[in-house]
């Protein structure tokens, strides 16, 4: 899968998109130092909507967006939206080099693989975006769980849903580990990846198709019906992947909220209200219920949905920049 061209229909124009830089094609090097200095940049811009989303999510009674919002702004200033930000930055960088190896290793096998069997390209391409959307989410988990247990405490600091004080992230880290041990630290992992791996399959394999649609769409449009080759240029390029990307990202956003909301509580509160006990799946799903039924499963999607958009889109194009700046010599 080393390149890639537009599909092709009777009567009508051929797109020729840039080849696709795979796994081979990269100097591993310098496409992971390029990551870590590039991710974190666009981590701190969409963190205030992750902090909005939690506080929402593990509220006891719903609260309009603007008016969460203005409350934290109101009673602890800009600093409140960025609660739990350096412990989150610092599991920013192994998380990614995790993520992205995982991502293209694994797409680069399952293409390659699928088209021996004789499986036809855009069927292959669909696959091998599933498969590896599965694989990077679980192999970040092991190291997002524990960073989102930490942050996520030290997010709802300030508001009543804080089960304990922390002093930083640090303090938290030991505070959990002292009173739960490791467990606390991964509480909620087996929803995490419940939650991340079909998100991830639901936003590779939508933006494969996101893009197969709008490049039809493309194509009608800049051919008028002349039925001549087509070879956009770089910025119709990286504008196509950006629009897929963010109709991706809301899609996996809006069929993983309940999920997402599930692990949030479990991750965040100490118990269901029952005196002290575990949080549970089954104890945080009562616990919704209880406090405002199957609409308080989405409490929090405007935002999350928001973030996931900008994040995607964000992600995406300057994911696809970094890999042909990490491109080996001589590698086209």
């Amino acid at each position: 899968m080393s390149g890639r061209r537009g599909e092709e229909e009777e009567g009508a124009a051929e797109i020729h998109l840039p080849a696709e830089v795979d796994w081979e094609m990269l100097d591993k090097w310098r496409f992971f130092v390029m990551g870590a200095a590039v991710f974190p940049g666009v981590s701190a811009a969409l963190y205030p909507a992750v902090v909005l989303k939690t506080r929402l999510q593990v509220a006891q009674t719903p609260s309009p967006c603007l008016r969460a919002a203005a409350a934290i702004l109101r009673h602890e200033g800009p600093r409140g939206f960025y609660r739990g930000f350096a412990t989150s930055l610092a599991g920013t960088v192994p998380a990614r080099v995790l993520y992205m190896g995982a991502l293209e290793v694994t797409k680069s096998a399952v293409g390659t693989a699928t088209l021996r069997l004789g499986v036809p390209e855009p069927t292959a391409s669909a696959a091998a975006s599933a498969a590896a959307g599965l694989s990077s989410a679980v192999a970040a988990q092991v190291v997002w769980t524990p960073i989102d247990v930490v942050s996520q405490r030290l997010m709802v600091q300030g508001s009543a849903a804080a089960a304990a004080r922390y002093r930083g992230g640090v303090d938290a880290f030991k505070k959990i580990l002292f009173s739960d041990g490791l467990r606390g630290l991964y509480r909620g992992f087996g929803m995490s990846i419940l939650t991340h791996a079909p998100s991830n399959v639901v936003w590779w394999t939508s933006y494969f198709l996101s893009q197969r649609l709008i490049w039809g769409g493309v194509r009608y449009h800049m051919d008028g019906g002349g039925g001549r080759e087509l070879m956009p240029g770089q910025g119709t390029v990286v504008a196509v992947q950006g629009a897929s990307a963010a109709v991706s990202g809301g899609a996996a956003a809006v069929v993983t909220m309940p999920l997402d909301t599930i692990k949030t509580r479990m991750q965040v509160l100490d118990d269901g209200g029952g005196g002290g006990e575990r949080m549970t799946i089954g104890r945080a799903v009562r616990s919704l219920l209880r406090d405002g039924g199957w609409r308080a499963c989405y409490r929090g999607l405007g935002p999350r949905w928001a973030s996931t958009s900008l994040s995607a889109t964000t992600m995406i194009t300057t994911y696809e920049l970094l890999k042909r700046l990490s491109a080996k010599d001589g590698s086209f």
